[in-house]
């Protein structure tokens, strides 16, 4: 997998300005320490638009850079190196997609080039990802439907102007078929939200539907054809995430790789001792692995190759367990202090166990490749 001299301009660029304007002490620290309720700043996502790079995956003609997955993957790496707070997955990447060709693209997506808007994906109902077992109602009423139901780890759900639902239209819990996405916006009548603090200190929320009225225009896609939105905006995401968890694995590392240089023991630089470089040299080898993983996958989704489905959950799923890797071994090579909050190793950790249930745990992912290889 080579870049083009695009993309290797692109990785620069997002590389500088996320190091510089997105980086631990300025973000994560920051808003998590004075309790902000969105966990991230809306000003850093309107430098994004400044950049452009919110309408990454936004088709020229309606003001966006008109890239895809392979471009927002290489953003996405250097927002997890330097775990940055931000939106841009679940708007700029997997909303995008879910809006794609439909009539609500029109509404959201002038908003979302501009930094103004915040969009979330409320899919999951129960502890773990399953699409499939979404059991949220959707009742035709006169022009439109009622939606009731609940929906659990929503990303952004209580800072999103726009909120995409999972609901069931016909079908019951464990089909695919019968599925239909809507566009509900944040001050619905009936939705309720519940803000939740993750282990990262990002934020989710939990949504209950009380016969929470919409017009037959926010519909997305087709009614009961939902799955194939749902699959086009899953498959961005998850590619999405592989890329973030790769570089959540590559910042653990660099931290580690430096501490090694450092710390010393029995008056050696610990870095200079064999167990050591070994395991380092393992670790190097298992990124490069989910790296290439993610950008075939981020590939195969923009060519709209058929392997492209599995491709992602062997990228999601790999990428989920370098990460895990990465982590652990920069706590233990770290020792102790490795679990204070001083150290930002720790925080990679969180992002770590965060991000490897998005959308799919490595166990989900791992079934998933099974059963799309005949298993």
């Amino acid at each position: 997998m080579r870049l083009t001299d695009d993309q290797k301009m692109l990785q620069d660029t997002a590389r500088t300005f996320i190091a510089d304007e997105g980086s631990i002490a300025k973000q994560l620290r920051h808003w998590r320490d004075i309790g902000c309720k969105d966990g991230f700043g809306h000003g850093l996502w309107k430098q994004f638009a400044e950049l452009g790079l919110t309408g990454i995956c936004i088709p020229e003609s309606a003001g966006g850079m008109g890239m895809a997955a392979a471009e927002a993957g290489l953003v996405l790496e250097e927002i997890g190196r330097n775990l940055t707070p931000s939106p841009f997955l679940t708007t700029a990447v997997a909303a995008v997609r879910a809006l794609e060709g439909s009539a609500q693209a029109e509404r959201w997506f002038p908003g979302i080039v501009a930094g103004d808007t915040v969009a979330a994906l409320a899919i999951d109902e129960g502890k773990r990802h399953d699409p499939n077992g979404i059991t949220m109602r959707a009742e035709k009423a006169g022009n439109g439907f009622t939606l009731s139901g609940a929906k659990q780890f929503v990303v952004h759900g209580a800072s999103a102007d726009l909120i995409i639902v999972a609901a069931r239209t016909a079908g019951s819990a464990g089909e695919a078929a019968g599925l239909t996405l809507f566009a509900v916006e944040r001050d619905a009548a009936g939705m309720s939200i519940e803000n939740v603090v993750l282990a990262d200190s990002s934020h989710a929320a939990r949504l209950t539907f009380d016969k929470v009225a919409v017009d037959g225009d926010a519909v997305i896609g087709e009614v009961d054809g939902g799955a194939t939105v749902l699959g086009r905006a899953l498959g961005a995401g998850r590619a999405g995430v592989a890329a973030e968890l790769v570089g959540v694995a590559a910042g653990a590392s660099a931290m580690t790789l430096d501490y090694l240089k450092q710390r010393k023991q029995f008056g050696r630089l610990i870095g200079e001792f064999q167990a050591l470089q070994h395991r380092a040299a393992h670790l190097f080898g298992e990124i490069e692995i989910a790296r290439a993983a993610a950008q075939k996958a981020a590939a195969l989704l923009d060519a709209g190759d058929a392997r492209a489905e599995l491709m992602v959950s062997v990228a999601k799923a790999k990428a989920g367990r370098v990460a895990a890797l990465a982590v652990q071994e920069g706590i233990q090579m770290h020792g102790g202090i490795g679990m204070t909050d001083a150290y930002d190793i720790g925080l990679y950790m969180k992002r770590e166990v965060v991000l490897g249930e998005l959308f799919g745990s490595p166990r989900y992912h791992a079934n998933r490749v099974a059963e799309l290889s005949g298993y």
